[in-house]
């Protein structure tokens, strides 16, 4: 099996694209990443689309999406272009059509780039599983593709590019009945009217693979770049997104996560950040993303190049380990905050780390996000922890202490290459690549109580902390890995950022037991700045888990950006529908502005609320309506009890986890 899919695993190297023209503006080949974002008032209000697109332009958006669902608005995207024209922008405009092939057309005459979605692009989406046979499936295709050819036509015609976007959520009923809701579906989806744009010689093409399911995007992504290769097809540029991934902290780590991923391994050629937010607030965040990488080349250190890789980089599977106390094997990766720069820590400090401590019952309560260790360094913590939370602390301290059971040590290189005294049950052990000699291979084998802390000072982190993880997958090293990155003094945004792309890329291989974002780096504070950092770090880790699908802590929201074919304030609905079921714990509700990526793109929730009208909701279990047409004010009453309905509803009250002491 061919597992290529960018130009190198180690070294840093951008994947040289076919140019694409935009407008003046090109993209993919030389060019720097670029980026993008997507217009929210209603198309047909022109003024309000020109003052938000030059607002967006100001945020540093280069090309703005507009969306075109029917003939009037793809006409009137012609007075939005001239009267932003008249005011001295010229930002290439980006119109998105979902279902109409006739809006397509006309406004591949009038704007730069058309956007469309083969999944509903004359195809039927209606969620029936049909079974087609081989000529039943050829004659859609061949009906589809005379649907698709006037549109190439004219884009070649008029020097128009094109983005063949796939979203996992609205594939159609005939892949999905070949492939299934699967990364090869989005590909094939993508590649049927690729192959057509190519029999046209037609080659301005920008393709994207979202997905709002961060593991299933990635997959999609490194799966179409394998398949344009493997094929002899062009090598398009790549518009890179996460779809819904929400708003404020989670959706920028869920973005970071997807994007950030990609953009390690050299793809992408342009960015769109898609949070529930004003546009002009994506364009700093995929900005943030894409800046990390404009040296990265001449900042890193050289790394063994990879002879075989280990993993599937198309399908998820979690590395296996073996079990040791409650890491690895079939274990949760756990989350390990570092208390360490702490002069001294009392009973309620522990609220930063999620365990909280009542003076009245002498008792601690842990929340969704409570730690489950805490490394305390050369300074052990004065009083006995909570159930649920141990403590690591340097060999030394674990030596001058008497060996205590409670704790449970963590050495250096030296130190464990030295024969000496060990925990029974549990001993962390610091490696990097380069530590990974074959004597420490080799002890490593034989030691069933090693979790390996695995870190880097390599800028290019991710990837070195892979190729560390594929020396173990090589030597059947099974001892379960905490991945560890630290960071200087950045904004807690770029910490989220790096931290999601550096930890979140392994986790979506299946590389990691666990995640410890350590304070070494960062200059001294105060005891409440330490512990507002605290609280940040381990909010982040946990969010870098559940982004990454592979720790459920908390409600996860799928929620889209606002657009004009919105029919609700999706800021504001997100939000009353947060305030009233965030204490449920790995609830994945899906919210969502329209019909046009509703419940395909919600394909991943337990539950949606989608707009079907001015005023009116519908309400989903997965991917069947339960409820048609629901006035807006009652909506979320009813949402509640159909949870309730289900079982899955628990009052919010009655969620605190039991008093532990």
């Amino acid at each position: 099996m061919n597992k290529t899919y960018c130009p190198s695993l180690t070294e840093y190297k951008r994947r040289l694209s076919r140019e694409v023209k935009i407008g003046d503006l090109p993209m993919g080949g030389l060019n720097p990443i670029r980026v993008q974002s997507m217009t929210t008032v209603d198309t047909m209000d022109t003024l309000g689309s020109v003052e938000q697109t030059l607002r967006m332009v100001e945020a540093g958006c280069e090309y703005v999406r507009i969306t075109a669902p029917s003939v009037k608005e793809a006409q009137n995207l012609l007075e939005i272009k001239k009267e932003l024209r008249k005011r001295g922008c010229n930002v290439p405009l980006i119109a998105d059509i979902h279902f109409t092939p006739n809006a397509a057309e006309l406004a591949a005459r009038i704007v730069e780039k058309v956007r469309v979605n083969p999944g509903n692009y004359a195809d039927k989406k209606k969620f029936d599983f049909i079974e087609y046979t081989d000529v039943t499936y050829q004659d859609e295709v061949n009906r589809i593709r005379e649907r698709f050819r006037p549109l190439v036509q004219i884009c070649k015609q008029y020097g128009t590019a094109m983005r063949i976007g796939t979203n996992h959520g609205s594939l159609s009923d005939r892949i999905l009945s070949r492939y299934g809701d699967t990364p090869l579906g989005m590909v094939e989806s993508a590649l049927e009217f690729l192959r057509l744009c190519e029999e046209e010689n037609y080659y301005d093409v920008v393709l994207s693979m979202k997905a709002s399911n961060t593991q299933v995007m990635v997959q999609a992504y490194r799966l179409l770049v394998q398949k344009l290769d493997e094929e002899g097809l062009q090598p398009y540029p790549l518009h890179l997104g996460v779809t819904e991934a929400g708003e404020a902290e989670d959706g920028r780590i869920k973005s970071a996560v997807g994007i950030g991923t990609l953009l390690e391994d050299g793809l992408g050629d342009t960015v769109r950040v898609s949070l529930t937010e004003a546009p002009e607030a994506e364009a700093p965040v995929a900005k943030a993303l894409i800046d990390r990488y404009t040296t990265r080349a001449a900042e890193t250190k050289p790394i063994t190049p990879v002879t075989e890789v280990p993993i599937d980089p198309f399908q998820y599977h979690r590395r296996i380990t073996r079990e040791v106390l409650n890491m690895g094997g079939q274990n949760v990766p756990r989350v390990m905050v570092d208390v360490s720069r702490l002069s001294s820590v009392e009973y309620a400090d522990l609220r930063a780390v999620g365990h909280l401590y009542s003076a009245f019952l002498d008792k601690f309560q842990m929340n969704d996000l409570g730690a489950d260790y805490l490394y305390s360094g050369q300074r052990p913590v004065p009083f006995m922890l909570p159930n649920g939370l141990k403590e690591v602390v340097d060999y030394a301290a674990w030596l001058d202490a008497g060996q205590r059971s409670d704790h449970y040590p963590v050495l250096t290189q030296a130190e464990y290459a030295a024969t000496g005294i060990r925990h029974s049950e549990l001993n962390f052990v610091f490696q990097n690549l380069d530590s990974l000699t074959p004597a420490t291979l080799a002890q490593l084998r034989d030691d069933a109580t090693a979790v390996i802390i695995l870190y880097t000072d390599n800028a290019h982190a991710m990837p070195e902390i892979r190729r560390a993880f594929f020396e173990l997958l090589n030597h059947g090293i099974t001892n379960p890995v905490i991945i560890n990155r630290q960071y200087p003094a950045l904004t807690p945004e770029q910490t989220q950022l790096y931290a999601a792309t550096d930890v979140g890329g392994l986790l979506l291989d299946g590389l990691g037991d666990g995640v410890v974002l350590s304070t070494e780096l960062l200059p001294e504070r105060s005891k409440e700045e330490w512990l507002q950092t605290l609280d940040q770090l381990n909010q982040l880790s946990f969010g870098i888990l559940q982004a990454a699908r592979t720790r459920m802590s908390k409600t996860e929201y799928i929620s889209c950006p606002s657009c004009g074919r919105t029919l609700f304030d999706l800021q504001e609905t997100t939000a009353m529908i947060r305030k009233r079921t965030d204490h449920l714990k790995g609830v994945k509700i899906g919210i969502m502005g329209c019909i046009v990526n509703g419940p395909g793109e919600m394909a991943d929730a337990d539950y949606g609320y989608v707009g079907v009208g001015k005023g009116k909701i519908a309400l989903y279990r997965g991917q069947e309506v339960i409820k048609k047409s629901v006035p807006e004010e009652q909506a979320v009453d009813q949402l509640i009890d159909l949870m309730r309905e289900d079982g899955r509803w628990v009052e919010k009250e009655l969620v605190e986890e039991p008093v532990v002491g």
